[in-house]
C-alpha cells in the first residue's frame, strides 16, 4: 500500500514537472534557430490580398481595450492579423508569446523589419528615428507624449542617407545576429517596405490602403480619453520591445481557411500547455466565406477557454468582441 502511494506521488510529481517545463518552454524565450523553424515550418505559400496594406487602417481600433480589459486574462498566448494595430494589443494585453498571421509573405517581411527595428531602438525617440529615417529632434526626452513625439517628426525631413544605414543594421540584425536564412528576394522585399516609411513620412500614408497615415493611428484614443497605442507610453513600447528581443512574437504567413498556419499555431501551444486569450482577426471573416467550413475547423483546433475571445472590426464600424467557444459551438464543431 506505501509502494503505491509513494509510486503515485512520484507520478504525479513527475506529471507536474513536465507541465511546468512545457509552460516555461513557451513562456520565456525563443532561440533564433526555433524562432525561424516555427515561421518557416508553420507557414502556408504567399496568397493574394486585393488591397495593398502597409499600416493600420482601423481609426477605432482602440475602442475595445476598455471592455476587453476588464475581462482580458494577462498572459497566454495572443493570435492577430495585420500590422502594427497587433503592437497596441499586445502591450495592452501582455501576452507570454504572440503569433501574428497574415496571407501575404510581405507582411510577415513587415513584421521581421519592426522586430530589428524595435530591438536596435532602445526607446520610442529612437524607434520613430529608425522606422521613418529622421534625425531626431533634440527637443524630444524620454517624457515626451506621442503626440509632441509626432508633431516633431512632422518637420524633419527624410533622410536617404540614414535609410541606407538603417537598412544595413536592420539586415545584419535578421542575417547576422540572428542567422535567419532570408533569400535575396526576402531582402529586396525589407528594403522595399522600409523605404516606403522613408518616403511616406509620419503623416500621410498614401501607399497603404485607407491609411489615416502613423501620427493619427498612434495619438488616437479609445474613445473616452486614453490613448494605448504602443508609442504612447514608455511601458507600452518596453513590453512589446522586449518580447521582440525574445523572439516571442512570432510573424507567419497563413490563410485563415489554410491547411497548417493556424493548425499548427494551436498545436505548438497545446504541446505547451498555453491558451490563446485573445484572436485579432479584423474583417479577414469577410474574405473566408468561400472555404467557411475549413475556417471553422481550424478555428476549432485552437485551445481556448470561456474567456477566450475574438476582436472583430468591419469598416466603418467600432471593434467588437465575441466569444471563441460560443463561435465553435455554434458552428457544431464541438
Amino acid at each position: 500500500m506505501r509502494l503505491g502511494v509513494a509510486a503515485t506521488v512520484t507520478l504525479l510529481l513527475a506529471l507536474f514537472v513536465f507541465t511546468s517545463r512545457a509552460a516555461e518552454g513557451l513562456l520565456s524565450q525563443i532561440s533564433d534557430s526555433e524562432y525561424w523553424k516555427l515561421i518557416s515550418e508553420f507557414s502556408e505559400p504567399n496568397g493574394y490580398f486585393q488591397y495593398n496594406i502597409v499600416t493600420s487602417n482601423e481609426t477605432s481600433y482602440q475602442y475595445v481595450l476598455p471592455e476587453l480589459m476588464k475581462t482580458a486574462r494577462l498572459g497566454g498566448a495572443y493570435l492577430g492579423v495585420g500590422p502594427e494595430q497587433n503592437f497596441t494589443y499586445i502591450a495592452a494585453l501582455q501576452p507570454k508569446l504572440a503569433f501574428i498571421i497574415d496571407i501575404r509573405k510581405d507582411m510577415m517581411l513587415e513584421h521581421l523589419m519592426y522586430k530589428a527595428v524595435f530591438e536596435m531602438s532602445e526607446n520610442r525617440i529612437d524607434f520613430v528615428s529608425n522606422l521613418f529615417s529622421r534625425k531626431r529632434p533634440s527637443e524630444l526626452t524620454a517624457d515626451s507624449s506621442v503626440r509632441t513625439i509626432f508633431q516633431a517628426y512632422a518637420v524633419v525631413p527624410a533622410d536617404p542617407m540614414l535609410a541606407e544605414e538603417h537598412l544595413k543594421e536592420i539586415l545584419g540584425r535578421l542575417k547576422t545576429s540572428h542567422r535567419l536564412p532570408l533569400t535575396s528576394d526576402d531582402e529586396i522585399r525589407i528594403r522595399s517596405i522600409f523605404l516606403t516609411f522613408l518616403r511616406e513620412g509620419v503623416i500621410n500614408f498614401s501607399t497603404s490602403f485607407l491609411s489615416p497615415g502613423y501620427a493619427a493611428l498612434m495619438t488616437t484614443t479609445d474613445g473616452a480619453g486614453k490613448n494605448w497605442s504602443y508609442l504612447a507610453t514608455k511601458e507600452s513600447y518596453d513590453r512589446v520591445r522586449a518580447l521582440h528581443q525574445k523572439n516571442l512574437i512570432v510573424p507567419l504567413v497563413g490563410d485563415f481557411a489554410g491547411p497548417k498556419a493556424i493548425r499548427m499555431t494551436g498545436q505548438y501551444l497545446k504541446d505547451h500547455g498555453a491558451t490563446v486569450n485573445v484572436f485579432y482577426i479584423s474583417n479577414v471573416e469577410d474574405y473566408v466565406q468561400h472555404a467557411w467550413p475549413a475556417y471553422a475547423n481550424n478555428i476549432a483546433s485552437l485551445p481556448v477557454d470561456a474567456s477566450s475571445v475574438f476582436i472583430r472590426w468591419s469598416p466603418g464600424t467600432a471593434p467588437s468582441l465575441a466569444s471563441v467557444s460560443d463561435f465553435v459551438r455554434s458552428q457544431g464543431r464541438r
